[in-house]
């Protein structure tokens, strides 16, 4: 059986460009590896996402592992969650490392392309 938290918390709100945009903030209760949280935010499906993946995460650790302490599964998921969070920074990181190379190189080849229409046009006008 689920139990209630006893105060509203301030929900994080999606920092993506699909996020809506900021209205009011509402009330939403959610329920996370069997307690039931009332937060606050702009996004209530949002809200309800990142609850699910919280659960989901302290589930899968406490099935993994051989505690009941849901202070330690807390703390074990969120060490999860900000691994998962790592990794996917260092990926963002490559990949904008890799767009950014790319996007020289194309400089370069454009240049490298307008020298040579530049250099055929004055060969025509000389010839």
């Amino acid at each position: 059986m689920a139990q209630t938290a006893d105060q509203t918390l301030e929900a994080p709100q999606a920092t993506t460009p699909a996020a809506a945009e900021p209205t009011q903030n509402q009330s939403i209760a959610v329920e996370i590896y069997d307690q039931i949280y009332n937060l606050r935010g702009i996004d209530p499906a949002y809200i309800e996402r990142l609850a699910s993946i919280v659960d989901a995460k302290m589930r899968a650790v406490s099935a993994h592992g051989n505690t009941v302490d849901s202070l330690r599964v807390a703390v074990l998921a969120a060490l999860n969650i900000a691994d998962e969070l790592c990794c996917a920074r260092d990926r963002s990181d490559n990949l904008a490392g890799s767009l950014q190379n790319s996007q020289q190189s194309v400089r370069s080849r454009a240049g490298d392309l307008s020298h040579l229409l530049d250099e055929l046009l004055e060969d025509r006008k000389v010839g």
